[in-house]
């Protein structure tokens, strides 16, 4: 004898509830495989179109690529210091210091035609360059200098270039100071 199922008995009621189940395990399904393409297409974008590996090896792969980029800035910075270790030994032996001291040497009035220059790096040694004009003739002399003294004598005129130099003066008269 066939039995006629309702709704409204307990078999329909069963039914409905698990037809009701599954219809929301389709919904949960459809769900869940659309969070999952949006996944994989998060991958992409990360791991690129045809990669065979998962998001850890990419990860590890990353690390890599910054550890080899660390060694390289590292050995970048090391050859840089080098350099600039070495500008800055030539600088240091550059003209920086230089003064000019004009005076007449024979206390005539030629108008200051006699001078003394120095020129000195910046360890203070260098140069003075002494031009002695008198009417006829003139006489050109140099004179080392070390750490701010002359390995020989300085004239009065000579000591004043240095000081100048050294203070940071780049013109200056000495001596007589008559005008002209």
């Amino acid at each position: 004898m066939v039995v006629a199922a309702s709704i409204t008995d307990t078999q329909g009621i069963i039914a409905l509830a698990a037809g009701a189940a599954a219809i929301a395990a389709l919904l949960a399904c459809a769900a869940l495989s659309m969070s999952v393409r949006r996944l994989r297409r998060a991958q992409r974008l990360v791991l690129g179109e045809h990669q065979e590996r998962d998001v850890v090896g990419h990860a590890a792969a990353m690390q890599e690529a910054f550890d080899a980029l660390h060694a390289y800035v590292e050995e970048s910075s090391v050859r840089l210091d080098a350099r600039l270790a070495s500008v800055e030994a030539m600088l240091r032996q550059r003209l920086a210091h230089r003064a000019l001291v004009r005076y007449d040497a024979y206390n005539e009035l030629s108008g200051h035609q006699s001078m003394s220059i120095a020129l000195l790096d910046d360890e203070r040694s260098g140069i003075v360059l002494s031009c002695i004009h008198h009417r006829d003739q003139a006489r050109v002399y140099g004179k080392q200098v070390r750490d701010g003294r002359g390995e020989l004598e300085l004239s009065p005129e000579e000591a004043e270039a240095v000081r100048l130099a050294l203070a940071g003066g780049t013109d200056g008269h000495a001596g007589d100071e008559s005008p002209a």
